[in-house]
């Protein structure tokens, strides 16, 4: 009897580079190993969309349209190239309107894509209805999700067995045009029984041509036997990744599945040994510059208990390491837990696993419950759609009161088509102001990816991609104690501090300094910045990032709340405020800047 055929969708060139490397790999770097996958039998691609569509524009200073465009040349026409979008959301973070989600369906369909996975983080079945509409009116393959995850201990509702049959009933009841359904883990912390349980409950219930799938991943350690218990249900395709971007927080590796079915009744899209090692080979030598953080590679026994997915924790993990607070992912992670069993039990998968990342971050930084970030807080509030059960009623309360927002109900496009800021016509406007074309290609980047979007089309993006070379050059530290060179109103003077940020006095003026990671290969000092400290009231910075906006000049008056500067950071945009009234005596930052916790930012 001839064994089962089972597709298999390389993810390496999306989720493998979004769980590794935060989705920071160049294309120019990794396009052989596509022809080298393509030479292996390899026709089922994911190639683009969900972070890998921001990221490119955000970091790598690369169209993520032409990206998707070179790669096609190299798959071949007949290859089934696949991306994912968040329902609403699209690739973004945030809800868009119809015309935006109508424009990313027609941009997608227009640079290669064969098959668009659609899911909702809410299982939300409302916010399906017209992404996936619009997916198949404008030709796409629509491949529609039930996303799934385990929940912390003691906590019921939802993912279970039950709920994930609700909301396929619901899917099929709406009437939402599909080709295929994948069942969704991005957090791979399912137990292999449930996720046999779903899949058989998935077969029975639909039409018994219908192509289901699973995707999960390696981070919790169980997702082979995932996959082996997906197969026995009925499952006719899984998702797979090659070595160096397989397994730990990624996907089980197309090698190490290859082996687990051996004697089994399973053909693995026909694909060989000998040519998987080959394309892994060629891969290496693609990536061998890369930074490989050590968390990719492992998997966690608390990731069940705070289920984070593995294409979120390496990119959290990195900007940790970034700000130099990697120190405190062990306690975030931990701080999880609460948030995910207040939330609502929305799937940790992009968005919400960012709105959850992001209130136990501000929990560990500012205390518990002190900050409620924006996107937990609307999430919580019903911006988003419907959670799978009601958020806890005192975090609700919260995030009303701080975020100045009511409860809803309303339908979450609806909210969006509502907000003027969100239209193209204002996305156009923004073009022309800017002196830019108002090229649908244009008007999608400038409406997703906002401000860094259209210094990407003005040419003012940077590169910040983390490979091996660059990683050595940041570890190099200053002697604990050294002479520095500092520049004062264009004088030059050699100071000693004997740390990172100190405070100094030239010609009786206190000055502070700020010494960055790194000596100047210009003799032995470093050369560094300082401010002039002139007293009265010091806004500080309470938390690492970098600046975002600067609100204030000096001479400004500002009353006690009022934001001055607003911090990136975590994905967030934090807003600094004063604390009293007050006249903006300096501005220590400027838009751009990278900061540190307790960095002196404005004086009143």
């Amino acid at each position: 009897m001839a064994k089962k055929y089972i597709d298999v969708m390389d993810t390496t060139f999306r989720d493998g580079f979004q769980s590794v490397f935060g989705g920071r790999v160049l294309m120019d770097d990794f396009l052989p190993a596509v022809a080298a996958a393509r030479d292996a039998g390899i026709s089922h691609f994911e190639f683009g969309g969900g972070a890998r569509f921001q990221s490119l524009y955000f970091y790598l200073n690369e169209d993520a349209f032409e990206m998707m465009d070179r790669f096609r040349a190299i798959a071949g026409p007949d290859a089934n190239l696949q991306t994912l979008a968040r329902g609403v959301n699209t690739v973004m973070l945030d809800t868009g309107n119809r015309d935006l989600i109508d424009l990313h369906a027609k941009m997608f369909k227009k640079h290669s894509t064969t098959t668009i996975r659609n899911f909702d983080a809410l299982n939300d079945v409302e916010n399906l209805k017209y992404s996936g509409e619009r997916i198949v009116h404008h030709g796409l393959k629509h491949e529609i999700v039930v996303t799934m995850m385990d929940l912390p201990p003691k906590c019921v509702g939802a993912h279970d067995v039950a709920f994930y049959e609700k909301t396929l009933r619901d899917i099929l009841d709406s009437g939402i045009p599909y080709h295929s359904v994948c069942f969704k883990d991005a957090s791979g912390t399912s137990s292999p029984q449930k996720v046999y349980e779903t899949i058989k409950m998935a077969k029975k219930l639909l039409p018994e041509e219908m192509h289901v799938r699973l995707h999960t991943h390696e981070t919790a350690g169980v997702s082979v036997a995932c996959y082996l218990a997906a197969l026995e249900a009925g499952a006719d395709g899984i998702d797979l990744a090659a070595s160096p971007v397989s397994g730990g927080t990624s996907q089980p590796d197309i090698l190490t599945m290859l082996h687990a079915v051996k004697g089994k009744n399973y053909d693995l899209g026909g694909l060989e040994l000998e040519k998987i090692l080959t394309y892994e080979d060629v891969l290496q030598d693609c990536l061998k510059d890369y930074f490989m953080p050590p968390e990719a590679v492992q998997v966690s026994p608390l990731i069940p208990f705070s289920p984070m997915p593995g294409g979120a924790l390496t990119a959290n993990t990195q900007m940790l390491r970034d700000n130099n607070i990697l120190h405190k992912f062990p306690e975030v992670i931990k701080a999880m837990r609460e948030v995910v069993e207040k939330g609502g039990y929305g799937t940790s998968v992009t968005p919400v696993s960012q709105f959850y990342f992001q209130q136990a971050f501000n929990n560990v930084m500012f205390g518990p419950w002190t900050k409620i970030a924006e996107g937990y807080g609307k999430m919580v509030l019903g911006y988003f759609g419907k959670t799978p059960v009601a958020p806890d009623e005192n975090v609700v309360a919260l995030a009303s009161a701080q975020l100045k927002l009511e409860p809803t109900k309303k339908n979450a496009l609806d909210l969006a088509d509502a907000d003027e800021s969100k239209s193209l016509a204002n996305v156009k406007q923004i073009l022309e102001k800017e002196g830019l074309p108002t090229t649908e290609e244009n008007l999608f980047i400038a409406a997703s990816c906002k401000e860094k979007g259209i210094a990407f089309l003005k040419g003012e993006a940077k590169v910040n991609v983390r490979k091996i070379g660059k990683a050595e050059k940041e570890k190099i530290v200053c002697s604990a104690s050294s002479d520095y060179t500092v520049m004062v109103n264009g004088q030059k003077y050699n100071v000693k501090s004997s740390d990172k940020q100190d405070a100094f006095v030239i010609n009786g003026q206190e000055y502070f300094i700020e010494i960055e990671e790194g000596c100047s290969d210009e003799g032995s000092g470093s050369s560094v910045a300082a401010s002039a400290s002139s007293g009265g009231t010091e806004i500080k910075a309470g938390i690492p990032g970098s600046i975002f906006k600067v609100l204030v000049n000096v001479g400004d008056k500002v009353s006690k709340g009022q934001p001055v500067i607003v911090i990136e950071a975590m994905k967030m945009e934090i807003e600094v405020a004063a604390p009293s009234d007050g006249v903006v005596s300096s501005v220590r930052v400027k838009q751009g800047d990278t900061i540190v916790n307790n960095q002196l930012l404005v004086t009143l």
